[in-house]
């Protein structure tokens, strides 16, 4: 007799799922299994449109009114989810399943306060009091570790942080203590260092409730570092399923192969070994072709063997891991060899001279503080200091990346540069001019055209109305490039192809295109004006891998042809590391840290720099790194600390002088400037924070693994 802690927590089986709309059936997920026992974490990778979150959805049983589980079964502790009624399926949803979604700021009511919100849990589903309600609410937020949750509790979403809103969401989806919870992309719109705080948070307290879990992602270092098993998705189908240790080392699937090709390792350089995006785009649902749905894009398809019949899930034989299996017919036949496959080298662009110099430079804010407190002293006007004495350089063909959390100040400098904003004093001079104070009313059409800017959303700066064509073209014509239609024309479809779009194009609306065509039509956008410096503002951050890899491989194709200079501006050091000549760490205004980027990768850090570098997913299990999380949250730009910034959240902070002064900055190499009270020999005994071992023991450790599996 099998006991109930025999009984998986979900077990679904053979499920196929389908959309049905006015053009037919569109089928969504295709025969796929997935068991999760208790305490378990199963993660699910794949493209969007993969069918990772119609899984997700299937669970809960909230598949709209369109969408229909056609066959297969979802048991949930024995009990198949498909056969519940409505009734049953809601004392599940919310007390023994919980799911925590992409967007926290949707997934809570902007009209309750946190308290109504969290409270309902356990009112609903357990018949609490009100008053056993609040108490395990706020013991929640407490577990969460949101500071003050007595005044979290009284407060409304929109006057918390994006990071609270998530934990308040996080919280909420614990309160009732589920057995299994889903998490669809839950930190993908967070900071590296929140994130890193958050996935630890839901790791502790699910081994404190002994929560089972299934985490959606496109981000491979994140699965890596809290998965127990991986199941890779493609086109509705799951490609390839095993262990972390398995699937990570050694990939038998072409497609999961591609994607490792497709991340910022720290193997990768963008000369010497650029990455390797995988070529052409996931197929609709209705277009999927015969045989295997990878085959269009793979580089080991064969005619007559791949294309016959629909290709079975089957196990990987002599794997160290027993549950590995693969649904590819060559998977035994394919030498992939000892490292992830890049792509062909290429000349390094050469560094030209300096184009932008910024000197001490600020941007202030007026803040009317109508508080009876402020009334009382007079001080009804405060100062904002999103930039504070910036300096740095950049020169023509050089890559410079700014990163650092939400609120540090980066997207206000790109405002100054642009010209949107003005500066409140110091230094910034392009091409020798000073424009600091000259704004974008006042700019000529030529320096409107030499500074240009790749946004991280396309879909919100792209008109819906217009045409690609109509676009691109626009900008030609407003910054004087062309004035004949003719030539206007020749000159948008030159640039579709030097982003590696169709010409047909040409004629599309936004609508009509993925959300990597749209980021091309941006980038093809920014390029025509022939701009001498282009400042990328997150430009892959809201992309899958692959079609992250397809863009960053363009923007440096692009900046080699034309030695155009590019601004770099992003919180994920992994794409950094692969983009960046040089890296300014700016955290609350100020610049923390700046050189090129082996000497930030590399001891002495700044202790912010060395907690951004420990809080990035690293998809390679040969990586070692140190866990540096950092406590608390950015401190307010109306009251910052009055010495160091970092001084309420630095794990190395020595005492009153961090408090009570501004940290001088030391020269710890040529360019490489560190803003610390810790001395430089001391920072020098920090240990690496990512440990990558010798290429010799790399090859030799996976040798092993491929040995293991003849």
């Amino acid at each position: 007799m099998t006991s109930s802690s025999d009984i998986p927590v979900l077990e679904i089986q053979d499920l196929n799922i389908s959309y049905y709309t006015r053009a037919g059936e569109i089928p969504a997920v295709i025969d796929f299994s997935l068991t999760v026992n208790k305490g378990e974490t199963v993660g699910l990778v794949g493209e969007s449109g993969c069918g990772k979150s119609t899984v997700a959805w299937a669970v809960m049983q909230y598949m709209g009114h369109n969408g229909r589980i056609k066959s297969g079964t979802i048991n949930f502790k024995g009990r198949n989810l498909n056969e519940l009624s409505g009734e049953n399926l809601r004392r599940i949803r919310g007390s023994e399943i919980s799911m925590i979604y992409q967007e926290p700021f949707a997934a809570l009511n902007p009209s309750l306060t946190v308290a109504s919100q969290l409270m309902e849990v356990p009112i609903t589903h357990e018949r609490s009091s009100e008053k056993e309600a609040w108490e395990r609410s706020l013991q929640i937020l407490s577990d969460v570790r949101l500071p003050d949750p007595e005044r979290i509790m009284r407060a409304y979403p929109h006057q918390l942080s994006g990071g609270q809103q998530q934990r308040v969401v996080i919280a909420m989806a614990l309160l009732s203590k589920p057995s299994l919870l889903l998490l669809d992309e839950p930190t993908t719109a967070l900071d590296v260092t929140v994130e890193a705080g958050i996935v630890k948070l839901i790791a502790d307290i699910s081994r404190k409730f002994g929560t089972s879990q299934i985490y959606i992602s496109h981000n491979l270092g994140l699965i890596l570092e809290i998965c127990d098993r991986v199941f890779v998705m493609y086109s509705g189908e799951v490609v390839e399923e095993g262990s972390i240790h398995s699937i990570f080392t050694w990939p038998k699937h072409p497609y999961t192969h591609g994607l490792f090709g497709c991340i910022a390792l720290p193997t990768a350089d963008k000369n010497a070994a650029p990455l390797k995006p995988i070529r052409g785009q996931l197929p609709l649902p209705h277009e999927r072709p015969r045989g295997c749905n990878f085959g269009p894009r793979c580089d080991y398809f064969q005619a007559g063997t791949c294309d016959v019949e629909a290709i079975m899930m089957e196990p990987v034989i002599g794997s160290q891991a027993t549950d590995h299996g693969v649904r590819c017919v060559r998977w035994n036949q394919i030498e992939f060899g000892t490292e992830v496959a890049h792509g062909d080298a290429k000349p390094p662009i050469e560094i030209g001279e300096r184009v932008l110099e910024v000197e001490r430079m600020q941007k202030y804010y007026e803040v009317h503080d109508r508080s009876i407190a402020a009334l009382i002293s007079g001080r009804r006007i405060k100062l904002v200091k999103a930039n504070e004495a910036l300096d740095f350089d950049a020169r023509r063909g050089e890559t410079v990346a700014i990163v650092g959390e939400s609120g540090c100040g980066k997207s206000t400098f790109a405002k100054v540069l642009m010209g949107l904003e003005c500066s409140t004093g110091g230094v910034l001079r392009y091409e020798g001019r000073e424009i600091g104070n000259l704004p974008v009313q006042k700019r000529s059409p030529r320096q409107l055209g030499s500074l240009q800017m790749i946004f991280q959303n396309p879909s919100d700066t792209l008109n819906p109305s217009h045409t690609v064509g109509g676009q691109i073209g626009r900008v030609i014509k407003k910054f004087g490039v062309e004035s004949d239609k003719v030539k206007i024309r020749e000159r948008v479809l030159k640039l579709l192809d030097l982003v590696k779009l169709p010409q047909d194009f040409y004629l599309r609306r936004p609508r009509q295109l993925s959300g990597g065509q749209k980021q091309r039509v941006g980038i093809a956008r920014a390029f025509a004006g022939n701009p001498s410096m282009v400042i990328a503002d997150e430009p892959v951050s809201a992309l899958d891998v692959s079609v992250a890899a397809a863009v960053t491989e363009l923007l440096t194709d692009i900046q080699r042809e034309h030695k155009t200079t590019l601004l770099f501006i992003s919180h994920d050091l992994s794409v950094v590391r692969y983009l960046a000549d040089r890296i300014v760490v700016m955290y609350l205004g100020q610049i923390m840290e700046r050189g090129t980027t082996a000497q930030i990768f590399a001891p002495p850090y700044h202790p912010y720099t060395e907690a951004l570098l420990s809080a990035v997913p690293i998809a390679d299990p040969e990586v070692s790194k140190r866990e540096i999380v950092l406590q608390g949250n950015l401190p307010s730009v109306l009251n910052p600390p009055k010495g160091c910034p970092f001084v309420t959240r630095c794990p190395r902070k020595l005492g009153e002088i961090c408090e009570r002064e501004r940290p001088p900055m030391q020269m710890a190499a040529e360019g490489h400037a560190i803003a610390c009270h810790i001395p430089l020999d001391e920072l020098r005994k920090v240990e690496p924070v990512i440990s990558v071992p010798e290429e010799a023991e790399r090859i030799h450790a996976r040798q092993e693994v491929g040995a293991g599996e003849d």
